[in-house]
């Protein structure tokens, strides 16, 4: 890949490539018919550095479509500032739109042109082309170099994502928004993309990424875990699980559906939630100890139950927030391993 536009101010020294500061979006306004908004966003702030993955973690209508449109000058904030590497994305919108580049997450290239079509339109909204740029977008282009002249709408899911990030990438921009990118695509393609993400990053190209896979968490420099608009924790992904306090067990059963039931009815339970073949479980008691609870199941006539301690992940740390944040509504506010969405 080439080096980045020259002709573009820097970010100033220890900037930030992307400060946003205390931003709130509602829709739905409209007292006289006696509906009231939807806070799609409160009151949120973050900082992401030059050359970082940030992802959005959160579930389905947390406000990651929202705040990624917000960035990309699609829509307006009601309240708050935002900075796109110095300027300001209300005031300079014009000039962001070179800065920036955006990929929704609902597939929007034209169906009926071919790849190289669909690129072309996009260089020339850039007053570029596809050959001045080709070495910048190469590792990604390269992939569906070989369908260069099948219609966008043959393609593949995961090859139309490769499409739409070429699209995004065509004008040389320092930032990237990507709203759900992984979403709906193979496990293979999901595992492509983000390696092209990493190879971005190496070209100090600054990623926002959303996403509703939590297991996707480890792949970023930070992440946000965003939850009905409002941020419950901003870190690295590692001391975010660091932080997590409690005891967690994995409990298994013969009768899985029944036994999820049962532990959530126990006085005991702090939290319990199906992940993959098993049941994650947190007790109201500090030291964690399962014995009255087994107990318990016992006698409702659950046989060869199974609990063993397990390490958190990201989806345990965001439910183990989710509930702090409810017992404390001031509490400033993503693993589709259990699908949330």
């Amino acid at each position: 890949m080439n080096s980045m536009d020259p002709s573009m101010p820097s970010v100033t020294a220890g900037g930030e490539a992307i400060i946003c500061r205390a931003v709130s979006k509602s829709y739905g306004n409209a007292p006289q018919r006696g509906e009231n908004p939807v806070k799609a966003l409160d009151n949120i702030s973050f900082e992401v550095s030059p050359g970082e993955i940030f992802g959005l973690i959160g579930p389905d209508g947390a406000g990651k479509t929202t705040l990624i449109r917000i960035l990309a000058t699609l829509i307006k904030a009601d309240s708050g500032r935002i900075l796109l590497e110095g300027y300001d994305v209300e005031k300079d919108f014009k000039k962001i739109r070179s800065l920036v580049g955006y990929m929704p997450g609902k597939f929007s290239l034209y169906q009926d042109l071919t790849v190289e079509e669909n690129l072309n339109v996009f260089a020339r909204v850039f007053n570029t082309s596809l050959r001045e740029n080709y070495q910048f977008i190469e590792p990604v282009y390269q992939q569906i170099e070989p369908f260069k002249k099948r219609r966008a709408g043959k393609l593949s899911g995961g090859m139309k994502q490769k499409l739409a990030l070429c699209c995004a990438l065509i004008h040389k921009p320092r930032i990237i928004f990507l709203d759900e990118p992984t979403t709906g695509v193979d496990p293979i393609s999901r595992k492509e993309l983000w390696d092209m993400l990493q190879q971005l990053k190496k070209e100090q190209i600054t990623l926002l990424v959303s996403t509703p896979y939590m297991d996707e968490a480890a792949r970023c420099d930070r992440i946000g875990l965003i939850r009905e608009g409002r941020f419950l924790s901003i870190n690295t992904p590692e001391r975010i699980v660091h932080a997590f306090q409690p005891v967690l067990w994995r409990a298994q059963g013969l009768h899985m559906s029944r036994l999820l039931s049962d532990i959530k009815a126990h006085e005991g339970v702090q939290t319990c939630y199906p992940f993959g073949d098993a049941h994650h479980v947190t007790l109201k008691d500090p030291s964690g100890n399962p014995e009255a609870l087994i107990h318990y199941l016992k006698g409702k006539g659950h046989e060869q139950v199974l609990f063993e301690k397990t390490e958190a992940g990201i989806e345990d740390c965001f439910m183990e927030l989710a509930m702090a944040s409810h017992e404390k509504p001031s509490f400033p506010s993503g693993n589709k391993h259990t699908a949330y969405e």
